[in-house]
């Protein structure tokens, strides 16, 4: 089998929860990532013979195919085709893993995989009006809501991580050290210009015209352990998982051009990193996290 290389890779800035890519919709977010890792490579867009993205957060009014239409705007030629994966909550680095196995396998010489969430965009919907509403209320969902919660057992994401907690004995104390390290950390790499190389910088129409969207903004640097503390359990009344510690919900997009080590030899490319191996496993529903 065909060893697989990584040749380039590019991201979005990461957009907190209603913020500066709240209006952005998951396809412009692709056609951005794409072009960028396609040039960061050295290539050009009909080198490509497949492209592969992750997204759970699907829109219904983009075909719920963003990466085919971002791919398309990207100036990718229709004839490339275009998968999309839905493992929740890593549909981007299934994507990743799906290209390395097109590409041992011979069915794929360079491949883009990537993936992509606007976690702000997801519409409000209703289930129970296509065949007409005779009597009772018809009410909107919440597809955020719906998306962050397991069909299987009915529990919310934070409540997992609730369940967790609890089996492990991890405290709040715990949680809370982890959640400002990993602030600080942040705070720091994006201080000292770590993710500059690896962000592609996104235009935003706003009320003051178009700005330019080139830093993480989901990070808090003024973070501290006591804010951390005076939050409210945010799942459990009795709880120990907070809106400081617990995962948080953005916006982003993100690509990597991959390629076996035939194409890479043929075209001089230098690569990036070189993938070795892959795993998954499934788990428990209550304790996903």
């Amino acid at each position: 089998m065909e060893e697989v290389y990584i040749v380039s890779g590019c991201r979005t800035p990461i957009g907190r929860f209603g913020g500066s890519l709240k209006d952005v919709m998951p396809a412009e977010l692709v056609r951005i990532v794409i072009g960028e890792a396609i040039k960061r490579a050295g290539i050009q867009p009909d080198m490509v013979d497949e492209i592969i993205f992750g997204q759970v957060a699907d829109r219904f009014d983009e075909l719920c195919m963003s990466a085919r239409l971002g791919s398309l705007k990207a100036g990718v030629p229709y004839t490339v085709p275009c998968n999309m994966v839905g493992r929740a909550c890593g549909s981007g680095m299934q994507a990743v893993v799906d290209a390395t196995r097109a590409i041992r396998t011979g069915d794929s010489r360079v491949v883009v995989a990537g993936g992509v969430e606007c976690m702000s965009s997801v519409p409000y919907y209703n289930d129970d009006l296509r065949w007409g509403k005779r009597m009772r209320t018809s009410v909107m969902k919440d597809g955020l809501t719906d998306i962050l919660t397991d069909p299987y057992n009915g529990l919310i994401m934070g409540m997992t991580a609730e369940n967790i907690a609890e089996r492990f004995n991890v405290s709040r104390e715990d949680q809370d050290r982890y959640a400002l390290l990993s602030q600080q950390r942040a705070a720091q790499a994006i201080s000292s210009g770590k993710f500059k190389g690896e962000i592609v910088p996104v235009e935003v129409k706003t009320r003051k015209g178009v700005q330019v969207f080139d830093t993480d903004e989901h990070p808090l640097p003024d973070t501290t352990l006591e804010k951390l503390a005076a939050l409210r359990p945010a799942f459990k009344e009795d709880g120990t998982v907070t809106a400081g510690n617990a995962s948080g919900i953005n916006d982003g997009a993100a690509a990597l051009v991959l390629m076996s080590a035939g194409k890479v030899e043929e075209l001089g490319v230098k690569p990036l990193a070189r993938v070795i191996s892959h795993a998954y496993v499934g788990v428990d529903p209550d304790i996903m996290g």
